[in-house]
């Protein structure tokens, strides 16, 4: 997929191993209360609306900032991944930014951390390792990479094409959207009511996403390279849950699935980029 070279003043990025600015000693007990009400005015988890402050708080200026923390620049020169996330997380934003201003809903770029180590900690969804593999967190709205994954999916999914990495991150960007149309609050909420409901729920949200991605892609159609489309349904194909429980030596159960078939996911992402129409995207809730 033929993209443009990123400008750093459209995107927001940053690197967690490259060190960042953080507040020492945490919230406080002001700090706590605010997020107690809040949890208590807007119907949250307490612990969404704890992340959620202590990302406000850690966004400003702070003194003893760590003193090897990354420029945009700098964490967008780390590496060819790096630079291809940059520029993808670029054509995202001036993508999904105009579709918001029609509907005339709000809109906010997402933070887009490549992290590197194997370890990082987010601003309010906890710690995690590389091992569970790129995602997203509604709390600091922000999309965790580390860029080793992309060597791995190479081999899960038998194709190192551009569009197999672009499919990852717009996946999660597409997590984004979720999160502010409401979307994602609206299955937290529902998961909690019905935790029986909660993998099937957790499906619908994953290939929803899928279409999210493809509906990017249907509208920089112009874009589009030659194979592109092979590599996005091989990328696809090669994460569904069926097919990686068969790999793990595990009984495929539905019961279990978490992000839907190899199958579904292709006919998520065929989905969103034939009519690149985001409207398409809620056949999975209705």
């Amino acid at each position: 997929m033929r993209l443009d070279s990123h400008d750093t003043s459209n995107i927001k990025v940053r690197s967690s191993s490259g060190g960042r600015a953080r507040k020492a000693g945490g919230l406080g007990i002001v700090g706590i209360l605010i997020a107690l009400a809040a949890a208590w005015f807007l119907d949250l988890d307490p612990r969404q609306t704890i992340g959620m402050v202590e990302g406000a708080q850690q966004a400003l200026p702070q003194r003893g900032a760590e003193p090897n923390a990354m420029s945009e620049a700098e964490v967008c020169a780390m590496g060819p991944y790096a630079r291809e996330a940059c520029d993808a997380l670029d054509s995202l934003n001036a993508t999904w930014e105009p579709v918001f201003a029609r509907a005339g809903a709000r809109f906010e770029q997402p933070v887009l951390d490549l992290y590197r180590g194997g370890q990082v900690t987010t601003e309010g969804c906890g710690s995690a390792s590389s091992a569970a593999g790129p995602f997203y967190c509604p709390a600091d709205m922000g999309i965790y990479i580390d860029t080793g994954f992309y060597d791995q999916l190479a081999t899960m999914s038998g194709t190192r094409g551009d569009f197999a990495r672009l499919y990852v991150i717009a996946h999660e960007y597409g997590h984004h959207i979720q999160n502010l149309t409401g979307i994602a609050g609206a299955v937290r909420q529902a998961k909690a009511q019905n935790p029986s409901r909660a993998n099937g729920l957790q499906v619908r949200m994953e290939l929803q996403a899928d279409c999210y991605a493809g509906v990017w892609a249907g509208l920089n159609r112009d874009r589009i390279e030659p194979g592109d489309m092979q590599e996005g349904m091989a990328a696809a194909s090669s994460i569904g849950d069926d097919t990686l429980m068969r790999q793990a030596g595990r009984r495929i159960d539905p019961e279990n699935f978490t992000h839907g078939t190899s199958a579904q996911r292709m006919a998520a992402l065929r989905l969103g980029m034939e009519g690149g129409d985001h409207a398409a995207c809620d056949a999975y809730f209705e």
